[in-house]
């Protein structure tokens, strides 16, 4: 029987907005320039550090490279105070519009808004990351539009662990066949498919030589009508952006194939 599209569950960083090379990542240089320290993470080793998911987790790999010299609990105590530090700094960052969303989200969301398609969030980034970023949208993207808003407080575990996408389809009360996720990284897709939620690529600059296999398709962006995504991988873009009429056709050949 062919699968039914109930919801769409979008990851935040990179995915719907580019927040993490001109938004988290000034973020940390500011904090770690507040706490009086030489570090400074540069676009590049930015890009290396995103291996490591979580901010707090990815201050700890950091230091356990650069101050190995330092107690571990005094480090776990830096982390959290430069964390906290770094996420001041960034919802500044987000409330004077110093983050881009990235190419046909809003549209996509318009869209199943108006199909009564249910939308939901499911990122390992604090929640108030979230909402701020949501606020910023404004009436194209408010809360309340997100049936489920899942967030690093509602997972013990980041992603590649599928915890955050299991949270969210309790929540949702809809089986994996009914959902596509929207993801940017190997890490996310791993997360998604390990659920058995069909996973939605967008590439950018950090994550774009990442391995994407399994994906029901890899595209640059979801597009916009005058500026049409590229279609990367897997299921092939018959049109200029990703809509509800390509990610229903899409599950309907991935059906076909199984």
């Amino acid at each position: 029987m062919p699968s039914t599209l109930r919801a769409l569950i979008f990851d935040v960083d990179g995915t719907l907005a580019d927040t993490e090379r001109d938004g988290h990542r000034i973020a940390f240089n500011r904090a770690f320039a507040d706490a009086g320290l030489p570090w400074h993470w540069d676009v590049a080793g930015y890009g290396e550090l995103l291996a490591v998911t979580g901010g707090r987790e990815r201050l700890l790999h950091f230091m356990d490279a650069h101050v190995p010299q330092m107690a571990q609990a005094e480090r776990e105590m830096l982390a959290r105070r430069l964390h906290q530090r770094k996420t001041d700094h960034y919802l500044h960052l987000v409330e004077h519009g110093a983050i881009a969303w990235r190419p046909g989200v809003l549209r996509l969301i318009a869209q199943a808004r108006e199909a009564g398609v249910a939308l939901a969030i499911a990122t390992t980034t604090t929640r108030a990351n979230v909402l701020a970023l949501l606020k910023h949208a404004g009436d194209a993207c408010p809360a309340e539009a997100f049936a489920v808003l899942g967030a690093a407080e509602d997972s013990e575990r980041k992603k590649p662990d599928p915890g955050i996408y299991f949270h969210v389809l309790d929540r949702l009360g809809l089986a994996p066949g009914q959902c596509i996720a929207v993801e940017d990284s190997q890490a996310g897709l791993q997360a998604s498919r390990a659920t058995g939620i069909a996973t939605v690529v967008t590439v950018n600059d950090y994550t774009r030589l990442q391995d994407f296999a399994g994906a029901l398709s890899v595209v640059s962006d979801l597009g916009e009508p005058t500026v049409p995504a590229r279609h990367l991988q897997g299921l092939a873009l018959r049109g200029a952006c990703v809509d509800l009429a390509q990610l229903r056709v899409w599950l309907h050949d991935r059906d076909e194939a199984a």
